[in-house]
Parts: structure tokens; sequence; C-alpha cells
């Protein structure tokens, strides 16, 4: 059994109950209550014996009555008077015991009356000492708190309702009244104009009064100087606080009013007065629907002409919100002036969503326009939490306790809302305490618990699963008073008109113990808490009143006080807490200093239940079309509409099932438009009441309905347009209207009237569907006017104006007519499509072109977009300016020249629309190839016109249109290069909305290569069947899907086998990831072959084969091979890492290995091609990093370098074979290094030209190095060569001339990046480096063409006598040299010893002949011609027969001496 806290009142006194009877008393009760019984049973029986008796006897008197009777009749006659005083004597004894059994009754109800009597006694006795112990109770609490509650409530001045500004007339009485709290009591004083009221200095003016916290002054038979501004100063102990307001008194008509200014307080609006005049207003601009969010802030402002325009006297404007005025406040701000009337929210909340109307009043009538503001909720604190709620107001307001009301959110997109968290603040601070401790149900709340004379404001928090909204916009401020306390004031008529204001409780001042509260009654029931309502006792005394409540359950007998903790002083109180199915019954008892009144009157049984409940469901709801992103929704009102507070409708785009809000405020009518649609989609509605208890289920789906404007009649065509004319007919055109009225125009009606006619008469009596129509039986050299109107399913539109007046004369002029019918499509930033049709009148040849002139709209002149004539009937003007409005014309072609020019087009604006969509090419789930185009704007009326290069195609054998709602789709029926070009599509009856594609042969490629993935469907493959092998030499063959389904099947098949899984070929496949696998361990000669994996998932499939024959298997075998060994060669000297190169700052080529797993004893050694290579550094094996470097590589240092370990637990090599694109790759690094370090172009003169050379640390010729002049790359020719040597690369420019001025760059590549240097050949240095080339360039001539000795003569001769010598040589020169010989430097005399010979005047030779002792000597020749020559000096030794040859060098080529030109040598 639960222990359960006995209340403090339950232990001072015990309840009674039988238990305190004694035994006897308990026995004689339990007697009496049997005897009663007895008694009652007894009763019931002596009824039937009375019955029967009668019975007998009337049987006896029969028988005395009928004479004779026979013995057996005597005989029954006996037995029966027997059976009678048989029961006769039962009768007495039965007397004889009630006798005494009445006795005993009497004493039992004597006894039961006097046991009655003492529980009376009792029962009085204990509520007196129930009394007292409370009386008691509270005057020790009320000792004891008195001082705390003064500390706690001691505050500086607070105004609770300030002064009110009055305009009044002469001789009326103006009373001020404002409210203020605080404690001590302030005290207030009066002032005027800033001087102190004395109510002495002028008897019987002011009359100064203060009650209960409300000050009031009051003037009395005002006058015009009581013109002025009053304050009111309030002030205690901690503060001061003041309020003013104007006073203005007016005088009646016919007295002067001079001018007083009067000083209003800040705030205040300066007095208006309603003009008695007439005001014209025209709205010029207008507010629209407005979407908003809360927190955000927005103006409704409207654009005003106010006719007449005085600066003193306006109109009064007026703002409603759902036809309620409105006033400025701390969330609100009007503006009226200046052209302008605008309404300015600081900070939306839902609150201010609504119909907001604008009224302009003046005696001339009401001018008024609305429009709808949408409020969404802001973006929650917590993901998923509902919005805030709203409307909070605060009712019943007494001196602690105050009930709070608020509409609640719409959760169309949040889970449902479980409760509801209050908060208050008490005006002046800004510190929020929630009122309950878990969340309540319903919207409405009381609230307890309040500080007398102080103001609060609420807000409220809604909470659900995800968690607690933001709070709501706080309340109106609320002052916790009793109102009841303005009633009790009584005025006391004195003598004369003086009467004086007191309290009722003056007039009770005897009354001492309060009398019991009246009318207790429950005003509010529902399943979380009852309010408890009453009357104050009457009479009530002067002392403050509390109240105490009492509950009991129906049948227990015991009373329970609910309010222990604190007393209420407010006539209601909200009872929680009761338990669910049991009735209670309710008492009050009203209590001051002096103690306790009785109790009240009991209350009816009541169980604590909803007596409020949810509304049902509204009833059908029924949507039609009003605007293009609107639609107007009603439905039937819910048939249970208990205090209900309005609707939320939601909407869905069909097919989506996403509903969202259309309202976030509760509308109270059946009636709403919904804004804010996407036109053209389709949307469903549903609508569900709200009530304080919550909403209600869902309203039946509306039918689906299509945004779109309701349908009307259309609009009139307009541009109408003379096309020809014959002098007896004319031929018009005029242009389709603007708006069709949302369906197709069926058709055009077209009146005509001659000029000066008053009359129109009509054309054609039968609607003409084309836009041209010939107007016969016309009077030659007339003037006509025309006026067109359309018609469509709603009726016949509104005429057009009346066209130009167009004169009947036959045209012959040999140029076409005007084209017409200019229409735009494809308007975007820069650029449109204009589309024409050709002219009526063609002149006197057939139409070959047309030229089309813009120009900005207002500018004079036109501009031609092309020269040339376009023979199409379209054109796409490029390059126009974004925002700039243009206008058109077209002026058709023929042999005859130019024709007139069209009317001009209306003015185009050159800007894409938002949202503007483009054609869209795919291919569908069948294969078959589109081009797609979605329109959301439009109508009924609406249609989709495709078109090829311009001209319309339809279906055909070529093309298949599919249109559904918004969406239209131009299939391609046997898609080929033919259909390459441009296609478009517009959409009528819209804002010119259409788009192009221009089909390419990428596109077309593209899209026939998806087309065919989808007729013939493939599994996807991430990876095509590859093999991996690790490093013990296993071979792992594998493939990755993208997706793969659980049903999806596969096999491996080697060369036509299929091979399972096993232990040799281990196979496995993980679906989730797409990956098949097998890993074979062996990897011989006999897996040679195809290996193939076949897939299958539903009608997908796929397959991949990797073939491994010959060079493929032979690389696959060794590879694992090579791991094999890999593996098994780490376990002794090894290469960590394998010789890599890489090139150094200073352009060597760096060779490198890393080592492992080495000792001491482990040699190191660098070979090349199989021979020891020397390096200067020995090895580092303790570092583990071993070097070689190459200087200036060259395809010299081609070969294979290899590194070699060794010691006693095995050998390793690394091999670096350095050629083919090793080698290339190293001229490329050092490309890189070079084109870092490469020096600016210097400039070289040579005799062949100007030579350009770039220094760098290393080159070669086989880097890929490119020369450029003039931004183009000079090739090799022999006007310009490149070359280089190791230290630079340099640009031979032979005979250079001026073409050869201008920008050089040298330009090497290194595989990533180019470098460049750049050299300005031009100007001075240009003619500097020519002027040295000139003069290399003579010098060289001079030394190519003049006198030389080829070669053949040596520096020594020996010769024995007697022999011939004959010295022969071959001579140059341009002319022909002349050849003299010399004998030790003197000329040689010719003679048939001496003899000389030319030939051919190249081939010189001297013969001496039998040579003597004295021919030994210095022989010379000289070769000479006019660019000079050279001299050759031969020694000739003569030695004769028998001596000894003489010691000699072995013979060299002589070597000539050079000889100087002549003077008249002329320059090359």
């Amino acid at each position: 059994m639960s222990l359960v806290a006995v209340p403090f009142y339950q232990k001072r006194h015990k309840h009674f109950d039988q238990s305190y009877r004694d035994i006897q008393a308990r026995y004689l009760l339990s007697e009496y209550a049997a005897k009663k019984r007895t008694l009652t049973q007894s009763s019931s029986q002596q009824s039937l014996t009375q019955k029967s008796s009668s019975q007998r006897a009337s049987s006896q008197t029969s028988l005395s009555q009928g004479g004779t009777v026979c013995r057996l009749c005597a005989k029954r006659v006996s037995s029966t008077q027997e059976e009678s005083e048989h029961e006769d004597k039962g009768r007495y004894q039965s007397l004889v015991a009630l006798y005494g059994e009445a006795k005993r009754q009497r004493y039992l109800n004597e006894l039961a009356e006097l046991e009655e009597n003492v529980h009376l006694a009792r029962t009085e006795a204990r509520e007196k000492l129930d009394k007292y112990a409370v009386q008691h109770m509270m005057e020790n609490k009320l000792a004891w708190e008195s001082h705390m509650f003064e500390e706690r409530i001691r505050r500086a001045p607070e105004i609770l309702v300030r002064l009110r500004s009055h305009t009044v007339w002469e001789k009326m009485n103006v009373r001020l009244c404002f409210t203020v709290q605080g404690f001590p009591t302030p005290v207030v004083q009066w002032y005027k104009d800033g001087s102190l009221i004395s109510q002495a200095a002028e008897p019987g003016k002011y009359r100064i009064e203060s009650t209960y916290g409300v000050h009031t002054l009051e003037i009395n038979r005002a006058h015009f100087d009581d013109t002025a501004t009053y304050s009111a100063v309030a002030t205690n102990v901690h503060g001061q606080v003041s309020t003013s307001a104007a006073v203005v008194v007016r005088r009646f008509r016919g007295d002067e009013e001079p001018f007083c200014s009067v000083g209003l307080p800040v705030g205040l609006p300066l007095p208006s007065v309603v003009p008695h005049m007439h005001f014209d207003v025209q709205f010029l601009e207008k507010f629209g629907v407005t979407f908003r969010r809360e927190g955000e802030t927005v103006t409704l402002k409207c654009t005003l002409l106010v006719t007449p325009d005085l600066k003193r006297v306006q109109p009064r404007v007026e703002w409603y919100r759902d036809d309620v005025l409105l006033k400025e406040s701390q969330w609100t701000k009007m503006f009226f002036g200046e052209g302008q009337a605008s309404l300015t929210f600081s900070h939306l909340n839902k609150d201010d969503e609504g119909l907001y109307t604008v009224r302009i009043l003046s005696r001339g009538g009401v001018s008024e326009h609305r429009a709808f503001l949408f409020v969404r909720d802001a973006d929650p604190l917590v993901t998923g939490a509902p919005g805030a709620p709203m409307d909070v107001q605060c009712r019943d307001a007494n001196r602690d306790y105050v009930i709070v009301t608020w509409k609640p959110p719409n959760t169309t997109t949040q889970s449902p809302v479980i409760g509801y968290f209050i908060d208050r603040c008490e005006v002046g601070t800004n510190n929020w305490v929630q009122c309950n401790d878990s969340p309540v149900k319903i919207c409405k709340y009381p609230v307890t618990g309040l500080f007398e004379g102080r103001s609060y404001t609420f807000r409220v928090r809604a909470v659900n699963n995800a968690g607690v909204s933001r709070p709501s916009r706080p309340s109106e401020a609320v002052a916790a008073l009793d109102p009841v306390d303005l009633r009790r004031l009584q005025a006391v008529h004195l003598e004369g008109d003086k009467e004086i204001v007191i309290y009722q409780d003056d007039l009770e001042g005897d009354v001492q113990i309060p009398g019991p509260p009246t009318n207790v009654h429950i005003s509010e029931n529902n399943k979380t808490y009852v309010v408890l309502s009453w009357e104050p006792p009457t009479p009530r005394g002067r002392e403050p009143l509390t109240y105490f409540v009492e509950k009991s359950v129906v049948g227990s007998g015991s009373w329970q006080r609910v309010n222990t903790q604190m007393a209420v002083r407010s006539p209601r109180y909200a009872i929680f807490d009761l338990a669910e199915g049991k009735s209670y019954v309710f008492r009050v008892v009203s209590a001051n200093k002096h103690g306790l009144s009785d109790p009240s009157e009991i209350t009816a049984p009541i169980q604590a239940q909803d007596t409020l409940v949810t509304p049902s469901a509204p009833g059908q709801v029924l949507v039609s079309r009003n605007t293009k992103t609107s639609v107007v929704v009603e439905w039937d009102r819910s048939k249970r509409e208990e205090e209900l507070l309005g609707y939320y409708v939601d909407c869905s785009v069909a097919g989506s099932n996403v509903w969202e809000p259309c309202n976030h405020k509760p509308i109270g009518y059946n009636r709403f438009v919904v804004h804010g649609l996407t036109t053209g989609e389709q949307y469903l509605f549903r609508v569900k009441a709200v009530n304080a208890v919550g909403t209600s289920e869902n309203s039946q789906e509306s039918d689906a309905i299509k945004v779109q404007g309701a349908l009307t009649v259309p609009s009139h065509p307009y541009g109408i347009t003379l096309l020809s004319c014959d002098g007896q007919s004319m031929t018009l055109g005029w242009k389709v209207p603007r708006f069709s009225g949302g369906s197709t125009v069926l058709g055009y009606f077209v009146d005509k009237r001659e000029a000066q006619h008053r009359n129109w008469h009509e054309v054609n009596t039968a609607p003409v569907t084309e836009r041209i129509l010939k107007v016969e039986n016309l009077t030659e050299g007339s003037l006509y006017e025309f006026k067109i109107a359309a018609t469509n399913l709603v009726g016949i539109g509104q005429p057009s104006d009346p066209s130009e007046l167009f004169k009947c004369e036959a045209w012959t002029a040999p140029e076409p007519g005007p084209a017409y019918d200019l229409t735009f499509c494809e308007v975007r930033d820069t650029s449109l499509v204009l589309l024409w049709k050709a002219p009526v009148y063609a002149g006197s040849s057939a139409v070959s072109g047309y030229f089309v002139d813009y120009k900005e709209e207002g500018s004079e002149g036109w501009t031609t977009v092309s020269e040339v004539p376009t023979a199409n009937r379209y054109l796409k003007v490029c390059d126009l300016h974004q925002g700039k409005t243009y206008v058109f014309r077209v002026r058709a072609v023929n042999g005859s020249g130019v024709g007139t020019p069209s009317d001009t087009s209306e003015p185009v604006l050159v800007e894409a629309r938002p949202g503007t969509k483009e054609v869209s090419a795919g291919v569908d789930e069948e294969g078959n190839i589109f081009l797609s185009f979605d329109c959301q704007e439009m109508s009924d009326a609406s249609q989709f016109t495709w078109c090829k290069s311009y001209e319309e195609v339809g279906d055909d054998e070529k093309f298949r249109i599919d249109t559904l709602g918004d969406h239209s789709r131009l299939y391609f029926k046997n898609p080929d290069v033919g259909d390459l070009g441009t296609y478009s599509v517009s959409v009528s009856d819209t804002d010119g909305v259409s788009s192009s594609f221009v089909l390419d042969a990428e596109e077309f490629e593209r899209l026939m290569a998806l087309s065919n993935e989808i007729k013939n469907p493939t599994i996807p493959l991430k990876s095509e069947l590859a093999y991996e092998i690790f490093d013990r030499g296993q071979v792992r063959f594998w493939l990755q899907a993208e997706q793969l389904s659980p049903d999806a099947t596969f096999r491996f098949v080697i060369n036509d086998r299929e091979v399972c899984n096993s232990d040799t070929h281990k196979i496995k496949c993980d679906k989730s990831t797409g990956m098949i696998e097998m890993v074979m361990d062996q990897f011989t000669t006999d897996d040679e072959g195809t290996y193939t994996v076949q897939i299958h998932d539903g009608k997908a499939k796929n397959q991949s084969s990797l073939v491994l024959i010959g060079d493929a298997f032979k690389a696959v075998l060794d590879e694992a091979e090579f791991q094999r060994k890999e593996f098994l060669r780490k376990q002794g000297p090894h290469f960590a890492e394998q010789l890599r190169w890489d090139v150094t700052e200073e352009c060597e080529v760096r060779v490198f290995c890393k080592v492992a797993n080495t000792k001491k004893e482990t040699v190191f050694k660098w070979l090349k091609d199989d021979a020891l290579y020397e390096t200067e550094t020995p090895p580092d094996l303790e570092r583990g990093v071993c070097e070689l470097l190459i200087p200036k590589l060259s395809k010299k240092d081609h070969g294979e370098y290899k590194a070699t370990l060794k010691d006693d637990r095995g050998q390793d090599a690394s091999v670096l074979e350095i050629s083919g694109q090793v080698y290339e790759d190293m001229v490329l690094a050092m490309s890189r290094v070079c084109g870092l370090s490469a020096s600016p172009l210097k400039v070289l003169c040579t005799p062949e030209g100007i030579r350009l050379q770039c220094f760098m640390k290393y080159f070669t010729e086989e880097m890929r190095v490119n020369w450029y002049h003039k931004d183009a790359k000079v090739a090799s020719s022999e006007h310009m060569r490149a070359g280089g040597s190791e230290e630079m690369a340099w640009l031979q420019i032979c005979e250079p001339t001026e073409k050869d001025k201008g920008k050089y760059m040298f330009e090497i590549f290194d595989g990533k990046d180019n470098h460049q240097r750049v050299l300005d050949l031009s100007g001075q240095a240009f003619d500097d480096a020519f002027a040295e080339f000139q003069h290399l360039k003579a010098a060289a001539f001079a030394e190519k063409n003049r006198g030389k000795v080829i070669g053949g003569l040596p520096d020594v001769v020996t010769i024995m006598e007697g022999k011939t010598l004959n010295l022969t040589c071959t001579v140059f020169g341009n002319p022909d040299p002349e050849v003299v010989w010399f004998k030790n430097d003197k000329d040689l005399e010719l003679n048939e010893h001496f003899s000389v010979k030319v030939e051919q005047a190249k081939y010189v030779s001297m013969t001496i002949k039998g040579v003597t002792a004295e021919d030994s000597g210095k022989y010379s020749i000289n070769v000479k011609n006019k660019y000079g020559g050279e001299k050759i000096d031969v020694t000739v030794s003569v030695y004769k027969h028998g001596e000894k040859i003489p010691d000699a060098e072995p013979p060299t080529q002589a070597q000539p001496k050079r000889l100087p030109a002549s003077d008249s040598a002329p320059a090359p």
C-alpha cells in the first residue's frame, strides 16, 4: 500500500465515522434494522390473511341462505368452523406479538433520533473547530508574511493606463484619467504647461481624485484658455514617472478663435478633422499579394493622385485587416502624404496575415484597394518543430487570475502539436517565466498566481515530438485588477449639485466576518482542469477578502481544501489534478482578517471531461480558376462548429503527395483565394477546421485543377495593315489578340466604314479563321477605316481601335508590298528571332529576299541587320543590348528593288524572361530519340507548334508529336543525318514562350549511341576483366560491375571450359559492390588461353574477356615467376628500390638505388654493358643509397647500367637501360633544368648573317627546342638554321633583310612546361647587327675568293741529284689567280731546267730536270688575285748519289702565308 501525504488541515482534527460508537449502540442499531425488515414482512402477511377471511365469510353466508343441507355438507361446515377458530387463535397471538414489537420499535426510533442529534452536534463542533484552526492559521501566516510581502511588492511607480488627449467645445467638462501602480503608494501632482495646478487657487475649477491607483483631473466648464498640455507626475521613494496629454478647447461657430500652438507630447499625431470637401482619388500604383516570412519587414504602399492637392486638408486614410480597423502600434506604422499611403510592419508575425484594405475617405466617397498578405513560419529553432501559435489574447482578468487564449499553428508539414507552454512577463522587465510545468493540450489556459496591480504580457510556445516552436507574438499588456471594484463605486448626492463617490465597502463598516460566496458554479470544464466561479459575498466588509476552495468526491462525505498554499483573491479558480471518471462537488469559503465565512452552497456534481470536442471535417471542397497563379477554394462548413476558430487550407501538386499550407492563420469564412501557385501545374486541395481543442480531420481532397486564368472573351486584335489593293477591294491583315481569354480564338469579325461616316458596317457575318481578309465592293478613291473583334468559346471580345484611313486605289508599283505579321520568339538577353509573312502584293517579279531593320525605341535612325538580303522569312538578330527596347521592320526585295517597309513592330524588351526554359534532347525508356519542352504558363487555348528551320512540322513519316498537358515531345521515327538542323517550338496564348535547339552531328551521334544502349541493354562495368599478381606469385582475375541485383548470376570460362570454385581456382562474388574475382595459387604454362566472365542480371547481360596467349601470357607468367623469385630474393641482400634516375641542378644525370638487408661483407658493384664501371665515390651501403653521376648525357652514354649485391646469403642485381624512352625522359628532365637556367637571348653577327644565342648549363640537339619569329614557328631552312653546342643554342639568320625584323622567342619544352626567352630584334638593334653582318660578309667574301693553294705541296723535299723534281699543287681563286714561283725569294727564271705548267688555271706544276746541288734551297709559289693570295714555301734538299739520305722529319703539308689584297679589289 502506497503512502500518501496527509494535508495539514487533516492533521488538526479527526474525521469521525461509525467506529466511534460503543458495542451496545451498534447492537441496538443492528436489532433495529432486523426488526424493521420483520415488520415489513408481517404487514404483508397480515394483508393476505385478511383477504382469505373475507372470502370464507362470504362462503358461509351463501350456505346459510340456502336452507336444508345434507350430512356431508354439515360435516364440511363443522370442519370449516374448527379451522376458523384455529385461525382466530393464531391471529390473536400474532396481535400480541405485534403490540410488543411496536413498543420496541418506538424505543428504537427514539434511540436513533438521539444518535442523530449527537452526530449533528459533533459535526457542528468539528466545523467550528476547523474554522477556528483556519482562521488562526491565516492570522499567523499573514502576520509572518506581512513584512516579506511589503518588501516583495516594493517598486517604483509604473503607469498602466496613460493620459489621452481630448478635443472639446467650450463650457464642457473634461476628465483626464490615468492609472499608476507602485509601492509605497505614489504621490501624484498635476501640471498645466509645466505649472503646478492648485485647487485652492481656482476653487471649483479643478477636481483631483485618486481611487485604487486611478487618478483623475476634472476641468469644470472648460474655457478656451484651458487649451494646454497637462501632465501628471507620480513619485515615491523608488522613482518617478510622468504622462502627458493635450486638451484642445474649441469655440462654437461665430466666435473668433485665435491661433494657439499646443505643445503635443512625443508620439501623438496632430489633431485632424475629417475634411468636408470632395477629393478625387486615383490609385497610380497598388500593392499586390505579398509573401513574407516571420521576422521580416514589409511595407504595403500605394501611390495616389489626390485632386485637389491641399497641404492643410487631406482625405482620411484607414487601414483594415480582415475588416478590422487598424491602429498604430509597436508592430505597425502608418504614413499618408507626398502622394502615397503606406503601412509598415517592423517585425512580421503570423498574426499579421490577412486581407489588407486601404480606404481613402472624403466627402466625395470611398476609394479602396485590397490584397492579401501571407506570412509563413520562420525557420524553426529545432528541425521539425511546429510553427509559433498566434493571436494570443487575455480575457476575464482579475486580481491574481487571467485566462489566456490563442490559435493553433498549421502543422501540415510537421508532426501534430501535443501541447503548449505559456510564458508570462511582467511589464517593464524582460524576464519570461513559464506558467505550466507540463504542456496544455487545448488553446486556453487559466494563469493564476499574479500580483495584484501589476501588468503582464503573455506568449505561447507549441510542442510536438521534434521540439518546441518559436514563441508567439506577446499579447497586449493586461493588469491584474478586479473589474468589479469600479462597479462598487457609489455616488452620494449632497446639497445642491454636489456629490461624493464612495465604495460600497464603506457602507458595510459594521460587518467583520464576511458572508459566504454566492452563485458558485463551474464556468469551464475539460479533462485538464475545471474553472470554479462565484460571486463575492454580500455584505463583504471593508477588509480584503480571500477565498478557500474545497472539493469532495460524491458519496465520500469528506471535504478537501484545494488551495492550501496560497489564498485566492479572485472570484474564480482553476482546479487541476481531478481524478478521471469521478464526480466532484465544490464549495467556497470567504475569509478576511476577522475570520472565515460559512461555506457556500454546494455545486452540482460534475466530472472533469471535455465539453468541447474537435470540429467535424469540412464538407465538399470545390476549386475554380481565378488567375494564372491563383485559384478560388470553397467548401461546406463543418457540421460541428462549436467555438470554431477558422479553417486551414492545404495544397499539393497532383501526384506528389506532398502537402503545403496555403494559409498560416485560420480564416473564418469558407471561401479562400490561394495565391502563389505555379502556372500550368495541377493541384489538389483539402481543408481542416480548427478550434481550441485542435484541428479536425482533413476534408476529402478536391478534384485536381490546372492553374490557369479563368475563361474570358479574347482581347482585341491589333496591327491592322493594308496588304494589297486593286481599286475595287482591299486585302487586310492583322495580329492575333495578346490574350485569347483562355480559349482558342474561333474567328474574327471585321467592320468597315467610310471616312466622315458614323455608322459601321459588318464585312463578314460568319467569323473568318484566317488573319487575312479581302474586303470587296469598295469604291475606288474612297477612304476606309476598319476595326476587328475576335471571338472564342465565351463570346465576342472588344473590337480593336479603328485602323488608319486606307485609300482604295490600285497598287501598280513594281516593287513588292509590305511584309506583315511580324512576331518575335526566343527573346534572350542579347538576341531574338524575328518571324514574318511574305507580302501579298509581290510587284512585277517574285520576292527574292528581305532586309531587316531595327532601332532602339524612341531613336531616329534605322540599322540594317545584314547588307545581304536573307531568303528566309525568319532571322536571328544578335548583338543587342540587354535591357534595351527595340522595334523592327522588314523590307521585301524583288528584281525591281526594295519594297515598302512593313509596319513597325511593337516594342520588344531584349531580356530573358525569368524561368526561361530551353528545348532539351533525350532518349526515352524505349530508346526513341526526342526533343522535349515544358511550359507552365499554358491555358486551355495554348498549343505547341514544332518547326524545323522555322517551318512547321507535324505527324508524318519522319516525326511524331506527343503533347500531354504542359509537356510536349517531338519524336524522330527513323533518325538519320538528314534530321540535322535547327528545331524550334512556340506556345500560343502565352507571353512569347518559345525556344530552339540545334541538332548537330556531335549531338546526334551522342543520342544515337544512347538509343542503341537502351535498346540493347548491357550491365555497365566499372572495370573490364583484369588480372593482378600478388607478392608470392598468385594471380587474381577480377571484374567489377556498376551494380548487381541479388538475382544476378555469373560464371568463369577458361578456354571454353567453365571452372568452379575449388582449391586451385578460388572464386567469389560480392554483389553489393559488383566485384567478381578468381585467385589461382599456381600459375603455370598450362593456364595459357582466354579467360571470360559472363554475367546475367534480368534482361541485361554482359561479358568481359582477357586473352593471355603468346607474349601476353608469357608476360603474366614471367611476372608471377618474378614475384615468387622476388619473395625469395628479399631473404638476402636485395634492392629495396631498383635503379632510378633524376637530374641534378648541375644538369647531371644521377642514377641511384636503395639497398636493404646488407652487411659488411656485402659487395656492391656498378657495371655498364657488363663491364665494371668505376666511380669516384664508393657506395655507402650503411646509408642504403648508392649513386652514379653521368655528366653531360649524350648518346654515347647509351647502354645497360647494372648494380649488383652479393654476399654469402645470396645476390641481387638491378638494371637500368638508358636508351629509347628512358633516354628521352632524361633529356626532358635536363630540358627543365636548362630551361630554368637559360640566359637571355644575345646577338652575334657572322659573315653568313645574324646569330641569336641562348646560353644554358647544357644543351644537346635531342632537346625539344623551337624558335619563333613574330609568334610564328621558325622552320629550319637555308635562310634560318637552328643549332647549338654544349653551352648554348643558336638560330642563324642567313642574309638578313628587313623582313627579319621583329620579336624572336626561344622555347624549350620539358614535357610539361615551356621555358621561353624573348628578344626584340628591331629598330637600332637590328640596324647595328645588320651593319656588323655586312662588314663581316665582305671580309668573308674576299677570304673565299682570294688566290690560294688548295693542297699538294710538302714543306720539305729531299731528292737525289740527277733526278727530276716535280712540284705539283692545285690553286684556286676568283678571278683566276696569278701564279709566280720564287727561289730563295727571287723570281725563278724559266728555262729548260726550270719549267712551270698551268693547266685549266687550276693545276700548277714546276719541274726541275736533272736536279743538282745548286738546286737546293727554298722555293716559293705565290698565288694572288685582286682579293689577295698566299705564299707557300717548300725547302728542297739535294743529296748526291751514294750519300746517306739526310735525316729529316716526315714531310708535312706546307703552310701558306697570306698576301694582302690589292687596293682596287671590289666589294662583293
